[in-house]
């Protein structure tokens, strides 16, 4: 089960809106990361860079697979899981219920 998220989606949003509008006031992207993550009370410049690197690749600035995406694969594959183990639960009663005629009845 996935970790739930401890900052709100507008804290995210917000986070990378100004890195990106601050970027210029810094030596380098990670010092302005330092900053606002400084400023918001985000406790890593890591944390505020995987969140700047996810909005890249959902909007199509950095190859990657998008947050939409990874949620229809997470999704898919939990169904496939399942139906597997259906498939499996069924072949298991057909070979039980198919050997059952050959069993000799006890009273």
């Amino acid at each position: 089960m996935a970790r739930p998220n401890t900052y709100p989606r507008e804290l995210r949003e917000r986070a990378v809106r100004m890195v990106a509008e601050l970027r210029g006031d810094y030596p380098s992207e990670h010092a302005a990361m330092t900053a606002v993550a400084g400023m918001l009370g985000i406790g890593s410049p890591e944390t505020l860079r995987t969140w700047i690197r996810r909005q890249q690749v959902d909007a199509g600035q950095r190859p990657g697979v998008t947050t939409d995406a990874q949620a229809e694969i997470k999704k898919l594959k939990r169904e496939n899981a399942e139906l597997r183990r259906a498939n499996e639960i069924l072949k298991a009663a057909s070979a039980f219920f198919a050997a059952e005629p050959d069993r000799p009845h006890q009273r």
